[in-house]
C-alpha cells in the first residue's frame, strides 16, 4: 500500500498492524492502524509514529516516534489517549508544547534573575554579592536541580549549615533562593507554594549573635581625627574618612557619593533611594567642615563623577580605610563603628529626641505608632545636631583619651 492508499475503503477497523508486518514493510508510505494512527515507512526506511486527528476545529498530524523507541502497544494506547482528549476539547497541541518545555536548573535560573535584575542593585558591588552568595552556599547543593523538583528539603538542606554559623549571610541566601523560585512560578516553570515558606519553623531557635562592629568611645573621636590628618596616606582618602565619621553615613553611602548628589549652596548631600539600606532617599545636612573637605576634594579631582574616586575613576575600595586604621594602629575598629559613636554622644551629650538621632542614622523608627505619625525627615533639627557633632568632632582635644579600648560596640 503506497501513499495514495493510506486510508482503506469500507467500514473502520481498530489494531489492523502487526508487529510482524510493521518489520516487514520496506514500501515507503503510510499504514493505518485505527484511530488515526498511522505507521509512516520514509523513502529511507527509518520507520515512525504519527496520528491524524482534529483539533480545536483543526486537522493536523502528531508525531507519536519511531518505531525503534515507541513500540505498537504504546503507539495505539497514546494515540487513543489524544482521542479521547481531543474529543472533550482539550488542545492536545498545548498540552504536547508544555510537556515538552524547557525546565532551568536552579543555576540557570538564578543567573537568569541576575541578569533581568541587574539594574536594580544599588551599586556593583551588591551586584556582585547576589550571585556570589549563591554560588558559594546554593549552587553546590542544588545547583543542578530542575527548578520543578525543589522542595523544602532541598532548602533545607542549604540553609541548615550556615543558619546559625553565618545568621546574615544564610537570611540573605534564604531571601535569594525565595526571588528565584518566584522567578520560575511566574515563568511557568514550576507550580504550587515557594518551598522557602515555612521554614522559620523548623530552623534552629537559637541562631548565633552576630557580631557588632567595634566603635571608638565618642570622647575619644577628636584626637583620631587629628591622628587622622597627618596619616601618611592619600589626602583624598583621609578627607573621605573624614566625611564620614563628620555625617554619620554607612561605607558605601560615602564611598559610591557622587557630586550630582552634593548641593555645596543648600550644604546639602541627598543619596537616592537606590543606594540606601531601607531603600528610602536620605538629605544629609552638611556642616561647614564637610563643605571644607568637598570643596578640597574637588581640587584634588575633575569634579565629575565620584566625589572620592580612586585613580581609575571608580569609587574608592573600603579597603582604603581599613588599611588606614592599620597605620593608625587602630585595629580594635571599624569605620561603620563611628555610627554608634555618633548615637553614644548624641544619647549622652545632646538634648536631641530620638526621632532626631535615628533619622540622622537614617534608621526607621522602631515604634510603628510614633513612625506613623512622624511623617517628616526632621532636616532643620537635624542639621542643628550635626553642626554640633561636627564642632565636638574637630576640636583640638590635648588631654583626649588614648585608650585602645572599645567600650560599646555598633548596633547600627
Amino acid at each position: 500500500m503506497g501513499d495514495k492508499q493510506t486510508k482503506p475503503r469500507g467500514p473502520h477497523r481498530e489494531k489492523r498492524l502487526t508487529p510482524v508486518g510493521i518489520r516487514a514493510q520496506k514500501t515507503p508510505g503510510r499504514y493505518g492502524d485505527g484511530h488515526g494512527l498511522y505507521l509512516v515507512v520514509d523513502p529511507s526506511g527509518a520507520k515512525r509514529w504519527i496520528q491524524r486527528i482534529v483539533v480545536t476545529g483543526k486537522r493536523c498530524d502528531l508525531g507519536l516516534g519511531s518505531i525503534a523507541l515507541v513500540g505498537l502497544a504504546d503507539a495505539r494506547e497514546e494515540a487513543l489517549r489524544l482521542r479521547k482528549l481531543a474529543r472533550t476539547g482539550v488542545d492536545v497541541l498545548a498540552e504536547r508544547k508544555s510537556a515538552k518545555r524547557i525546565v532551568s536548573t536552579f543555576e540557570e535560573a538564578a543567573k537568569k534573575v541576575h541578569e533581568q535584575h541587574s539594574l536594580a542593585f544599588r551599586n556593583a558591588k551588591h551586584r556582585a554579592q547576589w550571585l556570589a552568595s549563591l554560588e558559594a552556599d546554593v549552587f553546590p547543593v542544588i545547583g543542578k536541580k530542575r527548578v520543578d523538583t525543589i522542595d523544602s528539603a532541598d532548602v533545607l538542606k542549604v540553609l541548615s549549615p550556615i543558619w546559625t554559623t553565618k545568621p546574615e549571610t544564610a537570611r540573605r541566601v534564604k531571601q535569594r533562593i525565595k526571588v528565584v523560585l518566584d522567578w520560575a512560578r511566574a515563568s511557568g516553570e514550576r507550580s504550587g507554594p515557594n518551598p522557602t515558606e515555612g521554614l522559620k519553623e523548623v530552623l534552629p531557635k537559637d541562631r548565633a549573635i552576630a557580631k557588632h562592629h567595634p566603635a571608638l568611645r565618642y570622647p575619644d573621636v577628636p584626637a583620631f581625627l587629628t591622628e587622622l590628618r597627618a596619616a601618611k596616606a592619600s589626602e583624598l582618602a583621609r578627607l573621605a574618612f573624614e566625611f564620614l565619621v563628620l555625617t554619620a553615613a554607612r561605607t558605601n553611602e560615602v564611598l559610591c557619593a557622587t557630586w550630582e548628589e552634593i548641593d555645596l549652596e543648600e550644604k546639602t548631600w541627598t543619596i537616592p533611594a537606590g543606594r540606601m539600606k531601607a531603600g528610602a532617599e536620605h538629605r544629609v545636612p552638611l556642616a561647614p567642615r564637610a563643605i571644607e573637605i568637598l570643596k578640597r576634594a574637588k581640587t584634588l579631582t575633575d569634579g565629575v563623577g565620584y566625589v572620592f574616586p580612586s585613580r581609575s575613576k571608580a569609587p574608592l575600595s573600603n579597603m582604603v580605610f581599613l588599611m588606614l586604621l592599620r597605620r593608625l594602629r587602630r585595629d580594635d575598629i571599624t569605620t561603620h563603628g563611628f555610627r554608634s559613636s555618633f548615637r553614644d554622644w548624641a544619647a549622652e551629650q545632646t538634648n536631641a529626641p530620638q526621632a532626631v538621632c535615628e533619622a540622622a542614622l537614617s534608621h526607621k523608627l522602631r515604634d510603628k505608632t510614633e513612625a506613623a505619625y512622624n511623617r517628616t525627615d526632621l532636616f532643620e533639627r537635624r542639621r542643628k545636631l550635626m553642626d554640633a557633632w561636627t564642632a565636638f568632632a574637630t576640636t583640638e582635644a590635648p588631654g583626649a583619651s588614648k585608650s585602645r579600648g572599645s567600650d560599646r560596640a555598633s548596633r547600627r
